[in-house]
């Protein structure tokens, strides 16, 4: 018996130095044969077959008028922006007209996007700021939209994307985050993280369409909750542990 617990003894100081560094790559890298620059390409190929031309679902006319309707999309559909959009900036046309505005002026205008508080004092902020530091036009590089009220990498990412037609990063929205996950090219549930691995994965020329056409895909097959597997042209390249239907191995560390 005093063996047997010295030896229980020893594997339970034994196992914290097994997880070591192999557990932080784990979880700090792309899961490895997923990953696989041959598979990511396939992936790449199937997603330019299915959305070749899709860009923003959010309408707008100019990168101010974007960077408005990305804050206001946080926790909101693209669908009801697009409804509050076209009389927002008739009601103000310019940069100029949010920035006059006190953020309780603006709530009753964006309140059906949810959180309108908060999004008001980010756009009226964000409008000020581009007053009076960058002559009313929005920026065009990563650090200094992060200046902006309101505005962390997935918002700058999508103007900068979008709009300037610039790859700085890739947008990590619910669908991006969801879908690659599902197709393991992370293994991370933090946004900035899984954003890291992506810009690991996929080349950078890629960057932009990749994250409009992830998310068109998850808009139309790859939902959150019963996804249309047996419609996706992606489905033999996908072992997601909860697709409705497979012709693949399921990899059960493969969810969304």
């Amino acid at each position: 018996m005093a063996v047997r617990s010295q030896r229980a003894r020893v594997r339970r100081k034994s196992a914290p130095r097994k997880k070591g560094k192999a557990g932080q790559a784990a979880r700090g890298r792309p899961a490895g044969r997923a990953a696989d620059p041959a598979r990511v390409r396939a992936i790449l190929k199937g997603l330019d077959q299915a959305y070749a031309d899709v860009t923003c679902a959010l309408s707008h006319k100019n990168a101010w008028e974007l960077l408005v309707a990305t804050i206001l999309s946080a926790q909101c559909t693209d669908v009801r922006v697009n409804m509050v959009t076209p009389e927002l900036f008739r009601k103000y046309p310019s940069v100029n007209h949010f920035a006059a505005l006190q953020p309780a002026e603006l709530e009753p205008d964006i309140r059906s996007t949810g959180f309108f508080r908060n999004k008001s004092k980010s756009v009226v902020g964000a409008a000020k700021k581009l007053v009076q530091e960058f002559q009313g036009r929005v920026p065009d590089t990563m650090e200094e939209l992060l200046t902006l009220p309101g505005v962390a990498r997935k918002t700058a990412n999508v103007v900068l994307g979008t709009w300037f037609r610039k790859a700085a990063g890739v947008v990590v929205d619910t669908h991006v985050h969801r879908i690659s996950r599902r197709l393991e090219l992370t293994r991370e549930t933090d946004p900035p993280k899984i954003e890291r691995d992506l810009m690991r994965v996929v080349p950078q020329e890629k960057w932009i369409d990749f994250s409009h056409q992830i998310i068109w895909h998850g808009r139309k097959v790859c939902a959150a909750r019963n996804p249309k597997c047996v419609e996706c042209n992606l489905e033999t390249l996908c072992h997601a542990a909860d697709k409705t239907w497979t012709t693949v191995d399921i990899h059960k560390s493969a969810k969304a």
